[in-house]
């Protein structure tokens, strides 16, 4: 499962080496709601093909009728901008009043996408430079912690793998998470020192090592861009992780297993290790969501969309709050339901004795 800066790459250069007439757009600034944050980019085809998106739908719509008829022609990158008025942002379906400040890349050039698609297939940080006033594009190497940025001439992105994941175990669960974090632009690292399933790990785009998880962790210098999962069921490998992971800056450590085996982790970490009930606090566990998972993708899902809402700090429901008053008297009904249900039918079958 690619990111989408690598689907709208892939299209971008695959079209331009048909011959077919492009343009790449990019939000540059959002004000109000707006559907798709600053950053997000999609590629048009002359026939109004897009891969990407810069909104819900409408100005999608928009862009390909320019596209088709020649409004988005040129040499030079120029800004375009949806929703300045109520009525144009009801139009283009954008939120309370939502604002988009597009930047519209004309004819990218084909040497420079092949570059860019280079440097994310090697897993680096790639800063492209938009700069209006001089009409060129530059693409240069990016650091860890380079945001996106537009002063109303330059629009700085940028792109590749600004997050990291270090996935402890090669089984089941960690070959449907991988590709989700893969998609969510996660550079992603399986830790796997048992050769019995290292072996068996064919996920594109992902690293495989074999040290020990502690060593490995320690490898990845870990900073507060880097998740840290341990699925392999087994405490002397997932606790190697943990005794690393919880008193580094990672902002997310997780950890797979039951309630149980949870309540006896955090004992042995707090027991034998001196871990402070803050520092344990960290620990997601069970790990993910609690969205009733059971199966092996379920669960994938269940853990990255816990570590996407520990990224954007989104309030997460915790595991022992009780159901919500009107599912609880539901079900307590049910049984009273059930049993009103055979008093009428009982009555039912009397009257038609009757």
């Amino acid at each position: 499962m690619e990111s989408v800066d690598m689907q709208v790459l892939d299209a971008a250069r695959r079209w331009a080496a048909e011959g077919r007439r492009l343009a790449l757009v990019t939000v540059a600034h959002t004000w109000g709601s707006a559907p798709r944050p600053a950053g997000s980019w999609l590629v048009l085809r002359d026939d109004g093909l897009t891969v990407g998106s810069v909104s819900g739908g409408c100005v999608e719509d928009d862009l390909i009728a320019r596209m088709r008829d020649g409004r988005l022609a040129g040499q030079r990158p120029f800004p375009l901008t949806y929703g300045v008025t109520k009525d144009e942002a009801t139009r283009y379906g954008l939120p309370c009043g939502g604002t988009l400040e597009l930047i519209v890349e004309p004819a990218p050039d084909a040497a420079q996408l092949d570059d860019l698609a280079a440097r994310l297939g090697r897993g680096e940080l790639a800063m492209k430079t938009i700069d209006l006033a001089q009409g060129g594009v530059v693409l240069a190497a990016a650091q860890a912690g380079d945001s996106l940025r537009w002063d109303g001439e330059r629009l700085r992105t940028v792109h590749g793998p600004q997050w990291r994941l270090l996935i402890v175990g090669a089984g089941q669960i960690s070959h449907y998470l991988a590709p989700m974090a893969r998609a969510l632009d996660y550079e992603v690292t399986i830790c796997e020192p048992r050769v019995e399933y290292g072996a068996a790990w064919e996920v594109p785009g992902t690293r495989l090592v074999t040290a020990m998880p502690d060593d490995a962790l320690l490898a990845m210098r870990a900073d507060a861009r880097c998740a840290v999962v341990a699925l392999t069921h087994d405490p002397k490998l997932d606790d190697l992780v943990l005794l690393e992971a919880l008193r580094s800056p990672a902002f997310y450590v997780g950890a797979v297993g039951s309630r149980l085996n949870d309540s006896r982790r955090r004992e042995r970490l707090a027991q034998h290790f001196d871990f402070s009930p803050a520092e344990l606090a960290r620990l997601h566990g069970p790990i993910g969501l609690p969205i009733g998972s059971h199966t092996p993708p379920e669960i994938a899902v269940a853990i990255i969309a816990e570590i996407t809402a520990v990224r954007h700090r989104a309030p997460i429901a915790r595991r022992d709050v009780p159901q919500p008053p009107m599912v609880r008297q539901d079900a307590e009904r049910a049984p009273q339901r059930g049993l009103a249900e055979r008093i009428t039918q009982q009555g039912l079958a009397k009257r038609e004795l009757h």
